[in-house]
């Protein structure tokens, strides 16, 4: 009997992959094993939308349960993975149960970095991964009135921020940085914290976490404290620093792992027919020559697709420049392109940025390279990113001044 093609892995690329071996004419068997119980589901709206009470649980899965019942994809939920046998070609499950693959896609995602500072143990301290995480947040934010405090003041941090203050709740966030938005020019990323602020966000940069010091309990946490000393009364606290990709199964079989599993462009590993796709995987990218590891969902749709049409033995690269979006206090934002290509780079801008009313206006920057488009990114100036990924991969020379120009449409100059 021909072995499975075998999934670990229950996000966005695990279903993507499955979804693109069916419709890629894939007839064999075909198992998806993850280890929450929830059927493959999205998880960008767990900081925006769902975290809002915007989209209700089935409005997240990547499909819904009929849809692999019918597509012959055997679904092993609740089940974590706890050995990978190359040499064998065989899983072992945490229950003990051995699974025969013929090929192997690793798509294990990321967990939360956690804080390594007395406290960070206590009640009242969460991370946000999972639709559990979103749920438990809603409900304590909901209520309103609470103090909250937020470490980190990336993409996460400012969204859950946004979602803290609608609820009627105090915000205060921490950031290790002058600036939020570490991958931003601070002229840009002023553009979220003053919009943040206008709604009542407080911000403390640079600040160093030492503590989270617990309240008459002993068990829940009731202030954040600074390494300067001051403390930041907190009711809540969330921890939003980064993710750490789950590679242990990969380094304990012999895959080469650095800052993620290491794939080339079609998201091979360094073992003969295992692959890996998602926030786990560091691949090569074509037009930069380096190996990339992203934590978007866009990564992990077009992860799943690429790295389920090179176990098929097609033609696949995952060549498209990353693409992501956030949605808070106002701001509606979409970026696409080489953020490692960014630093040193040209940036024009096409509207102003001088005060939070300007930006709500609407405005897009670009980043040239020698002439050429690496990056855009767009303020509230819907339907602008299909141009500007077609500017990206084009690799055109651009006039700045018609870039910057808004009477010129970006379509045209993309030959849209």
């Amino acid at each position: 009997m021909q072995h499975p093609i075998l999934i670990l892995g229950g996000g966005l690329a695990g279903a993507s992959a499955a979804k693109t071996l069916r419709a890629e004419g894939y007839e064999g068997p075909l198992t998806l094993v993850g280890a929450e119980r929830r059927v493959p589901y999205l998880r960008p709206p767990l900081s925006k939308e769902f975290l809002l009470g915007k989209e209700a649980e089935a409005d997240l899965a990547v499909e819904q349960r009929g849809w692999y019942e019918k597509a012959g994809v055997e679904l092993l939920l609740g089940e974590n993975a706890a050995q990978i046998v190359p040499g064998s070609r065989m899983v072992r499950l945490e229950g003990g149960a051995l699974l025969p693959y013929s090929r192997l896609l690793v798509a294990t995602g990321a967990s939360p970095r956690p804080l390594d500072v007395p406290g960070a143990q206590l009640d009242g301290v969460r991370t946000l991964r999972r639709v559990e995480d979103s749920l438990a947040l809603r409900g304590a934010l909901a209520e309103g009135g609470k103090r909250v405090a937020i470490i980190g003041s990336g993409w996460i941090g400012l969204e859950v921020a946004a979602a803290a203050r609608s609820y009627g709740n105090e915000v205060t966030v921490l950031g290790r940085g002058t600036a939020v938005l570490g991958q931003l020019e601070p002229r840009l990323a002023d553009v979220f914290r003053r919009a943040q602020e206008e709604t009542g966000v407080v911000f403390r940069l640079p600040a160093h976490v030492a503590e989270i010091a617990a309240g008459d309990s002993g068990t829940h946490a009731a202030a954040v404290v600074l390494a300067s000393g001051e403390r930041i009364p907190a009711d809540l606290v969330l921890v939003a620093v980064g993710a750490a990709p789950e590679t242990e199964l990969a380094h304990e079989a012999g895959i080469a792992v650095r800052d993620g599993i290491v794939t080339d462009s079609s998201l091979r590993t360094s073992i003969p027919d295992v692959y890996a796709a998602g926030d786990v995987a560091s691949s090569l990218q074509p037009a930069t020559g380096d190996h990339v590891r992203s934590e978007h969902w866009h990564n992990a749709l077009t992860g799943g697709k690429v790295a389920a049409r090179s176990m098929l033995g097609r033609d696949a690269q995952l060549d498209n420049p990353p693409y992501f979006y956030t949605d808070q206090a106002g701001l509606s934002m979409e970026y696409s392109g080489y953020t490692q290509l960014v630093r040193g780079a040209t940036l024009v801008l096409r509207g102003s940025t001088e005060d939070t009313g300007a930006a709500r206006e609407g405005f897009v920057a670009f980043w040239l390279r020698d002439g050429s488009l690496v990056a855009g990114m767009n303020v509230n100036t819907p339907k602008q990113q299909k141009a500007i990924k077609a500017l990206i991969a084009s690799r055109a020379r651009l006039d700045e001044h018609a870039l910057r120009d808004p009477s010129v449409p970006l379509a045209e100059l993309a030959g849209l």
